[in-house]
């Protein structure tokens, strides 16, 4: 995640309603943790308001490398690892923090893509130039 740029994170707990009955998060916890991330990067980071209302997903993949258990505090980080003409890929991980004989570490990691989809139009459109240069001004950081 160190070579992607611009990147945020937030801390959550894993709450009982972020479980399945064995008591661990169930699997759309991670992607709702990874919006909350994707929030903080465009809301807070890149002041990006209007970027919510037009970015439909087109893919995303998980990979699942730990349990995370109910109480447990995790780490969601997100960065933009390319942003093409249209559409934009994120990468992000989850990382689980140590809680009581849990060790932590890498829970998941994936990417999502989502496209420019501006209110009234059917198909992906070019990025504005505030999304273009507010993303190569914090690579730039």
């Amino acid at each position: 995640m160190s070579r992607l740029n611009p990147r945020a994170s937030i801390e959550r707990t894993v709450e009982w309603v972020d479980t399945d009955a064995s008591g661990h998060q169930h699997n759309s916890a991670v992607m709702r943790w990874v919006e909350s991330a994707e929030a903080e990067l465009f809301l807070r980071t890149l002041q990006l308001p209007d970027y919510f209302p037009s970015v439909p997903r087109i893919h995303q993949e998980i990979h699942f490398k730990a349990k995370l258990w109910f109480g447990q505090g995790i780490t969601a980080t997100v960065g933009i690892s390319k942003l093409g003409r249209t559409s934009m890929t994120y990468a992000f991980e989850i990382h689980g923090h140590p809680h009581g004989e849990l060790p932590g570490g890498l829970a998941a990691f994936g990417t999502v893509t989502v496209a420019h989809v501006p209110p009234g139009f059917q198909k992906a459109q070019p990025w504005p130039a505030a999304v273009v240069d507010a993303v190569a001004s914090a690579r730039d950081e």
